[in-house]
């Protein structure tokens, strides 16, 4: 049996962060049918796919400030706005998956995860467990949760992949978005650090900045930052953090091809 993948569409690569809920759905039906490929070419491929929110999520949840808590009725109110537009944004997604021919499910946070001041405090695996053991595609995305000291908040694929990972051990996490990798000198983007580790994280942690459009979940640093940790705590896995936009790349990364930065233990 293959080693379980997680992969990551990033809300770069699927939508126009620039543009409020905006898609690029041409990406997304490339995407959907390059996974379907790598999955004829290795039929036991046991995958667990996450997508961003990009221009979806982001806009409407800076506006309302909701990955910071919920105090208001104008901000539960917000909180309705986030899951409405993250929730639009799969269903595309998920429709995209199914025409490629993909058993995709989608298993939406908000309706079973529990945070705790931001951090992933509760999630039921059994069902996305039952998912895998019958070949099926559970799909996961950013989504608003109900948190105990915060009312409510935000939690992004990167947070979910964590809680996930230290539960389903999987292989490799790939995450695809528009950078190539990570960056030695960004924002001048000429010299790709081609593998990071918690060791080497001081030498180029001045270079990582957020992303460049809206991004309430962190952007770049964050999600280094978040999978240098869970590395750290799963020694045998492999991340890469590479570019979706150029076609067949999420293909050959499913397959085992070495795409961007590594970052590994």
């Amino acid at each position: 049996m293959s080693a379980l993948q997680f992969l990551k569409l990033g809300g770069s690569l699927i939508t126009d962060k620039a543009l409020p809920s905006t898609t690029r759905p041409e990406v997304i039906k490339r995407l959907a049918e390059e996974i379907a490929e790598a999955k004829a070419e290795d039929p036991d491929m046991r995958l667990v796919l996450g997508h961003g929110s990009g221009s979806f999520g982001h806009s409407a949840a800076d506006k309302y400030g909701t990955r910071k808590g919920i105090k208001t009725p104008g901000d539960w109110l917000g909180f309705t706005e986030v899951w409405l537009q993250a929730s639009a944004l799969n269903r595309l997604v998920v429709e995209n998956l199914h025409a490629a021919g993909l058993p995709a499910v989608a298993f939406p946070p908000s309706a079973s995860a529990l945070g705790e001041d931001g951090q992933v405090a509760s999630w039921e695996m059994a069902p996305i467990e039952n998912a895998l053991e019958n070949g099926l595609l559970p799909v996961v995305y950013g989504d608003v949760v109900f948190d105990s000291v915060r009312g409510g908040t935000i939690f992004s694929t990167e947070d979910l992949f964590t809680h996930l990972a230290l539960h389903l051990k999987p292989g490799r996490v790939l995450l695809a978005g528009i950078e190539e990798g990570v960056w030695a000198d960004y924002p001048a983007c000429t010299q790709l650090i081609e593998t990071l580790t918690p060791h080497t994280l001081a030498e180029v942690a001045p270079a990582l900045a957020g992303s460049m459009a809206t991004d309430v979940t962190g952007g770049m640093e964050t999600k280094v930052r978040q999978m240098l940790s869970l590395v750290e705590r799963l020694p045998d896995l492999e991340v890469f953090i590479f570019s979706g936009q150029h076609p067949l790349a999420v293909k050959k990364a499913l397959l085992g091809e070495r795409l961007g930065t590594l970052i590994s233990s």
